[in-house]
């Protein structure tokens, strides 16, 4: 929404208001008001307004969180770090269905950088 911090703590207060009948109630903690420039992170994405290079237009970008990030590479850890003796087949059968599936889930933000250090990170 636009306008100031006071406006959008008011809009809370309204809706917490309105779930309230329905059983509904709204989380403090979970609900966070800050600024778009200041970013925000949602379902493993962290959404941020940057301005585009070469231009004065600002756009919103998806990159994938820091949170999320840390995850797939403490599953890689775990993968492969589970028996030693497995020959490198084996351990990349394990690792493929959780790297693709990490990357087609973040495919459609700016991932590229994210990817390649994920890429390095497996190859080491």
């Amino acid at each position: 929404m636009t306008g100031t911090r006071e406006q959008a703590e008011d809009i809370r207060t309204q809706v917490a208001a309105v779930c309230a009948p329905m059983g509904l109630r709204l989380s403090v903690e979970k609900t966070a008001i800050t600024h778009i420039d200041e970013g925000l992170d949602f379902l493993g994405w962290h959404l941020q307004r940057h301005r585009k290079r070469g231009t004065q237009k600002h756009y919103v970008y998806l990159y994938p969180s820091k949170k999320a990030l840390q995850a797939v590479k403490e599953k890689v850890k775990t993968l492969c770090r589970q028996d030693t003796n497995l020959p490198l087949a084996v351990v990349l059968h394990h690792l493929n269905p959780v790297l693709r599936g990490w990357t087609a889930y973040f495919r459609h933000g700016v991932s590229s950088a994210t990817f390649q250090y994920l890429s390095a990170f497996t190859w080491r």
